[in-house]
């Protein structure tokens, strides 16, 4: 179930600075009934970081037909997963050069959750490790998740579905698979994504849609106070869409009136998505 530039092989070369130095970037897709969900917003914000790191890739068609290929011959729903390295490179960090960039495009199956993580929400509790600052990579998803992956590992607990992070200044900045919102008294706030953090696809498309729908939405600092006495807590990333969150560390707390217009609204964009 993997392309590596448009071949089927599982194979990629030992001095692809992706496999090297992390240097690339990747995307995580929901294929549904052969549909890659919001794959315009993906592809979009791929060519976009491609230039922020001067990887020097925009073809969007090339990747379009690869995508095609992938689910016509093996399979209809799964987990779509991008990647792009900046390619073949000497050793050292310093690019040498003009390296052609690598594509890795690979299909999975879809992680098994219950029912009740969507309708009754999940426990997520506070995360030790901490996001390093960096204005240059922030809002990035790139291949350097080594944060991310010592804050998983974090907690036993397997109630706990989700773990949150904070940044150097203790402000919770996302998820370590997912991004945050909170709702207190009617208006929805998520952290801001300038020194660290990624920002998420359907992030985006969670604040386009309250503003569309009168609802008041905020991008600040939020502290762990904050989240703590939250009206609502619900995450987002591409795979789960939303999750509600009934519980945070011992705090607990309802599927509230706003997480379940969000989510009403995501499903039915994802029906359109389909029926398209």
């Amino acid at each position: 179930m993997v392309l590596i530039n448009g071949k089927k092989t599982s194979q990629i070369e030992i001095a692809d600075r992706g496999f090297q130095y992390g240097d690339g970037l990747f995307e995580t897709i929901k294929v549904k009934n052969g549909v890659p969900l919001f794959l315009c917003k993906h592809l979009e914000r791929l060519i976009r970081d491609c230039k922020k790191l001067s990887i020097p890739f925009e073809d969007k068609a090339l990747l379009k037909h690869e995508i095609s290929v992938l689910i016509q011959e093996y399979g209809r729903n799964g987990v779509l997963k991008i990647i792009l390295s900046r390619g073949i490179g000497g050793r050292g960090y310093r690019p040498l050069g003009k390296p052609l960039p690598t594509r890795a495009l690979s299909i999975h199956p879809n992680p098994v959750y219950p029912e009740s993580f969507e309708r009754q929400g999940v426990k997520v509790i506070l995360c030790r490790n901490r996001l390093s600052s960096n204005t240059t990579l922030a809002g990035i998803k790139h291949l350097n998740r080594l944060e991310q992956i010592l804050a998983s590992r974090e907690w036993n607990d397997c109630d706990a579905q989700e773990g949150l992070m904070v940044d150097q200044a203790n402000r919770i900045v996302e998820g370590t698979k997912s991004n945050l919102f909170i709702v207190k008294h009617g208006i929805i706030y998520t952290p801001e994504i300038d020194n660290c953090g990624v920002a998420g696809v359907v992030r985006s498309i969670v604040m386009e849609s309250a503003l569309e729908h009168g609802l008041e939405i905020k991008e600040t600092r939020i502290r762990v106070e904050d989240v703590a006495s939250a009206d609502e807590l619900f995450l987002t990333n591409s795979v789960i869409i939303i999750w509600p969150v009934k519980q945070f560390v011992e705090k607990v707390i309802g599927v509230g009136p706003v997480t379940q217009r969000i989510q009403n609204w995501l499903f039915k964009t994802i029906e359109l998505e389909i029926g398209k």
